[in-house]
């Protein structure tokens, strides 16, 4: 396994030391630090920028060619990180501990170490890692931020003020689909220079108040929680599929959540994020479009369809379908076989 040794502060030097490592150049724009990763190391890329109020943030996107630790040392307080995994599994560690943290994707970590003590974080060899690290200074962001913090969660309140790093902190989660939503959108900008720059403090501002309900949120009763994660959303990719599949017998909304190992309103807010619509209304344009089917390839009567789509009237079914398609399913048919 290789190591490497780099400054944790500021963010130009994180990027200066890995690029001393390596012996190969780094570039700057606008106040970004820019290193490619070269061939004998691995292939990728790592960004880091420091913006006003003690706030940075360092973009890894990664494929080293052998397992990797980078050490971050100071002689200082290192800074507070805010880890997410946008894709491949990081591994996480105390300078001071042995024991390791994974944050696999649609991850998140909150780490804060001890004193002097720093950080180490693993990239394992042959594996494309993307990750976005929020780093806070404690002490300049205090200074920036002060009244605002006084109103945060007791345990936030106590690690953002915890300027002397008395204590090590560690909370990890699936990070929120707003939170996704937003590193998805970093990755896909593409201007440059003050625009990029300023987009960037924008949305570490945006990450950052996101994680401050999201780590209130899970806090929370499982059932009382209404953020919905990004790992959740192949459990709603699950419900949609078991709808289409039992398009004739529908479990209620309920039991669809229950299904989903989710509570009724997640449910309601993945349908309406990945289809734009509740979950009952999703129900019923399945049924309609499997009436279409019907209607269109079997010789099924039209009380058949009725039944094998799930509904019990005939005449609601004619009047939801004539809705849609602007002519009831008999002159549908007909048309249909007229043509």
């Amino acid at each position: 396994m290789n190591s490497i040794q780099v400054n944790s502060l500021p963010l130009k030097d994180v990027i200066r030391d890995i690029s001393k490592v390596f012996d190969i150049p780094f570039s700057e724009n606008c106040g970004e630090y820019l290193l490619k990763l070269p061939p004998s190391v691995g292939e990728g890329t790592i960004r880091g920028i420091n913006f006003e109020g003690g706030l940075g943030l360092v973009q890894y996107d990664c494929l080293f060619n052998e397992d990797m630790e980078i050490h971050f040392v100071v002689n200082n307080i290192h800074p507070l990180k805010f880890l997410y995994t946008v894709e491949g599994i990081l591994r996480h560690r105390f300078e001071d501990e042995d024991d390791l943290h994974t944050i696999e994707q649609y991850q998140n970590a909150i780490v804060a170490s001890s004193k002097h003590n720093g950080h180490v974080l693993l990239f394992k060899a042959k594996q494309r890692i993307k990750v976005n690290s929020l780093e806070i200074e404690r002490e300049r962001f205090q200074a920036k931020m002060e009244c605002d913090i006084k109103s945060l969660d007791n345990e936030l309140e106590q690690l953002f003020k915890d300027i002397k790093a008395r204590g090590t902190f560690y909370y990890s989660g699936n990070y929120s689909l707003g939170i996704s939503d937003i590193l998805n959108g970093m990755l896909e900008f593409t201007a440059e220079n003050f625009t990029r720059k300023l987009f960037l403090e924008g949305m570490a501002y945006q990450i950052l108040t996101h994680q401050i309900l999201q780590y209130q949120d899970d806090k929370k009763d499982e059932g009382s929680r209404t953020l919905l994660r990004s790992s959740e959303l192949k459990q709603i990719n699950h419900i949609s599929d078991l709808i289409e599949s039992n398009i004739s017998d529908v479990p209620t909304v309920e039991n669809l959540a229950r299904e989903a190992g989710l509570n009724v309103n997640k449910l309601q807010e993945g349908f309406k994020k990945l289809y734009g619509t509740t979950v009952n209304n999703y129900v019923q344009k399945a049924r309609l479009d499997a009436a279409y089917n019907l209607l269109t390839k079997t010789d099924l009567s039209i009380s058949e369809i009725v039944s094998a789509i799930g509904l019990s009237s005939k005449s609601y079914f004619s009047k939801i379908f004539k809705e849609k398609h602007a002519i009831s399913p008999s002159e549908f048919r007909k048309k249909q076989r007229d043509k």
